[in-house]
C-alpha cells in the first residue's frame, strides 16, 4: 500500500518503466502468443500498481499527513 506522495511518485515511475518494456516487447515479439507470454506479467504488475495508486489518490490528503510529535 502506498503511504505517501514519494511512494506514489516512485510507483508511477515504475509503471512508466514497465509500460516502456511492454512497448518494446510488443514491437519485437515474433507472434501474438510470444507477446502475451512475455508481456503478461508486466501488464499484471502494472494493473496492481495502478490500483494501489488509485486507492492512495482516492483518500483525502489529510488521511496521509503524519502527526507532529510533541
Amino acid at each position: 500500500m502506498i503511504a505517501n506522495d514519494q511512494e506514489l511518485k516512485t510507483t508511477m515511475e515504475r509503471i512508466a518503466r514497465f509500460q516502456q518494456l511492454v512497448l518494446q516487447i510488443r514491437a519485437t515479439a515474433s507472434s501474438p502468443e510470444n507477446y502475451r507470454a512475455s508481456a503478461g506479467g508486466f501488464l499484471t504488475e502494472i494493473d496492481r500498481m495502478m490500483l494501489e495508486a488509485r486507492e492512495y489518490l482516492w483518500l483525502p490528503a489529510v488521511a496521509h499527513s503524519t502527526p507532529v510529535a510533541a
